[in-house]
């Protein structure tokens, strides 16, 4: 996991913290059950956090959250499995490109694409691409 997406998971992790802060100082009594919506939310920063650190900082029964997140292991038909995507590539180049061009094409998670065909021996083509990958 990259130091940014880790980093988004924590800061969810913290804004979480206070959902079950807030409903736990507004239930009616001691004993109401945790919301479904609460649960899911929880659930779904085990994927990006250990579920042990989840448990704790949500004060959370860790056995009840491990089953819980054995109902998220259904397949879904709705959205398919993420794809891991490498945070770096290192392409050693031929210098038999040099003397022809090269061309590089991108593709984000979200579908989007990126041509670049260049003849340079060395194009500033890094900035660019990490523009493109790093765009929402």
């Amino acid at each position: 996991m990259s130091l940014v997406s880790r980093s988004l998971a924590e800061a969810e992790l913290a804004q979480l913290m206070e959902r079950f802060d807030q409903w736990r100082q507004t239930r009616p009594t001691r004993h109401d059950p945790i919301p479904d919506w609460l649960w899911e939310q929880a659930t779904q920063l085990t994927s990006h956090l250990p579920l042990s650190r989840v448990a704790k900082r949500l004060r959370l029964n860790r056995q009840e959250l491990k089953k819980r997140c054995g109902q998220n292991d259904q397949p879904q038909l709705t959205s398919p499995a993420p794809v891991p995507v490498p945070d770096f590539i290192e392409v050693k180049a031929d210098p038999a490109w040099l003397a022809t061009g090269m061309a590089i094409d991108l593709e984000r998670p979200d579908g989007t694409r990126l041509h670049i065909d260049y003849r340079e021996p060395q194009p500033p083509v890094a900035a660019v691409i990490h523009a493109f990958l790093e765009s929402p």
